[in-house]
């Protein structure tokens, strides 16, 4: 039986609390593309992060063109490899590119872009280690340890996170998260299929799916502009729903909850959400094409 296809709790035994921080190892995987300016930083506070249990870091460089390469090919540490992709693939790629080589028991996905903090990965592992959960998600609560640069995709990820809130009777905070915490094991057996964005949304969608309700710890979060990187869009937040509705469609997974009868229902909010930050993107390329 699948222990990952069930969403009661689960009684723990102190000693099987103990054993089960003994055999934690965290596999930190980072896409890499055109970062140049944050790469270096990242990895030095990845790699000096006081983590609970031993870790690794898997750098995959995407098909990077701005000098990402080059730094990466200067890395020497025991602890951390690098992957390059010929050409750029899509953060989901590089995901599951880390999550093939990875040797931990546990997997979390860790940008590049410096948004996020490692000290935060500490609190993460904690409820793992002491036997109480298997996934784990780190959320951004709006307006709690939180700087977004812009309200439309604070907006847009709360209408997302909604959506599948409803489409799969579950209570999210944040689906859009970079630090989702779960078994590597299970990782892998999900059979992802997104290779852009979409992954981060299809990896939610599965586990809701099979019944699996992340635990939520909030974490500190410095989001940057689009001015300084920030490569997602409301085309992004479009295909997401499409991943949400496809994930929901598939044949029922033992211990799943029963979301909305028909996905739509769910669908129609946040797609008029979006359709509004759409809009307010193309009347703000107007003034500026005019200005």
């Amino acid at each position: 039986m699948n222990v990952y296809a069930t969403n009661r709790p689960r009684l723990v035994a102190a000693e099987e609390r103990a054993a089960t921080t003994r055999q934690t190892m965290l596999s930190i995987v980072m896409p890499a593309y055109n970062e140049r300016r944050t790469i270096a930083r990242a990895i030095a506070e990845v790699m000096s992060a006081a983590l609970p249990c031993p870790f690794e870091l898997i750098v995959v460089n995407d098909g990077s063109t701005d000098g990402t390469t080059e730094i990466l090919q200067a890395l020497n540490h025991p602890r951390a490899r690098v992957i390059n992709h010929p050409r750029n693939l899509g953060k989901g790629a590089a995901l599951q590119t880390g999550a093939e080589v990875a040797r931990g028991t546990h997997f979390v996905p860790f940008d590049a872009d410096l948004e996020y903090e490692p000290g935060d990965l500490a609190r993460l592992l904690e409820p793992v280690m002491q036997g109480r959960c298997e996934v784990v998600y780190g959320v951004r609560l709006f307006g709690t340890n939180t700087r977004y640069q812009s309200y439309k995709h604070a907006l847009g990820n709360r209408a997302l996170t909604l959506a599948a809130s409803l489409m799969y009777n579950a209570s999210l905070s944040d689906i859009h998260t970079c630090l989702k915490l779960l078994p590597l094991a299970l990782f892998r057996e999900m059979n992802l299929r997104e290779d852009g964005f979409g992954l981060d949304t299809e990896i939610t969608a599965k586990l809701l799916h099979r019944g699996v309700r992340p635990f939520e710890i909030p974490v500190s979060y410095h989001s940057r502009s689009v001015a300084h990187g920030k490569k997602i869009t409301w085309r992004d937040g479009v295909k997401c729903l499409q991943v949400l509705a496809r994930v929901r469609s598939a044949p029922k997974q033992t211990g799943s909850s029963q979301g909305v009868e028909d996905p739509l229902e769910a669908l129609a909010v946040s797609t008029l959400i979006l359709s509004e930050l759409e809009t307010t993107d193309d009347a703000a390329g107007r003034r500026a094409a005019e200005g």
